[in-house]
């Protein structure tokens, strides 16, 4: 006998939401044990620890109600996964942020607050291009300044020459700004608006010092 797991689209998206949960965690503990053993290099786990951070938190945020601790939800399904529980939600920043931060104490404070800045820039823009993919195009569903999305947006991004997409950012800011919170954008809009995130989330990243430097 055919077994349902759910009965109606919301449940099938919950599920969903919780199976994409289960898979960060996962993935996390195991980039982690990578990292640790010297399989990944210092500049690819940072970068894959970044994108694994931002998805977390917009996940674990849209999953409040329904996982209001995700220590309890990894017990549940005795995940064992304490790297990963202590990464995403203890420390919020990837390994090679926190040894640089320590390396240098006199600029301790400054690291730990510029790795902040950079993973909660790195979280809007996913989460971005993910409700741009997902036909979010409503002003209020992409805009930064959303309830949903608070500061600060990709367009607080450090200052870098090389930055470019931060102008890009800046422009679709303004215009979205001149719209009403109900207004859609139109097809061609959003797969430009797309295009011109992914392009700054790239630069963005490609701007970022090394894990060695």
């Amino acid at each position: 006998m055919e077994v349902k797991l759910w009965h109606d689209k919301r449940e099938r998206e919950l599920l969903d939401s919780l199976a994409d949960l289960y898979a960060i965690i996962k993935t996390t503990e195991k980039l982690e044990k990578a990292y640790v053993r010297d399989l990944v290099s210092s500049t690819e786990y940072e970068a894959e620890c970044l994108k694994l951070i931002a998805q977390f938190r917009t996940l674990s945020s849209s999953l409040r109600d329904a996982v209001p601790s995700v220590d309890r939800f990894a017990d549940a399904y005795k995940m064992d996964c304490p790297a990963a529980l202590n990464r995403l939600l203890v420390s919020g920043v990837p390994a090679t942020v926190e040894h640089r931060a320590s390396a240098s104490s006199a600029s301790a404070s400054a690291a730990a607050s510029s790795a902040s800045a950079i993973a909660q820039c790195v979280q809007h823009f996913i989460t971005a291009m993910d409700a741009v993919k997902l036909n979010m195009v409503a002003v209020d569903q992409v805009h930064p300044s959303s309830p949903t999305s608070p500061p600060p947006s990709p367009s607080s991004a450090p200052s870098c020459p090389r930055l470019r997409g931060k102008v890009k950012v800046r422009e679709w800011l303004a215009r979205l700004a001149k719209m009403g919170a109900a207004d859609e954008l139109t097809e061609q809009q959003s797969r430009q608006l797309h295009f011109d995130l992914d392009s700054s989330y790239n630069a963005f990243m490609a701007a970022l010092p090394s894990a060695g430097s």
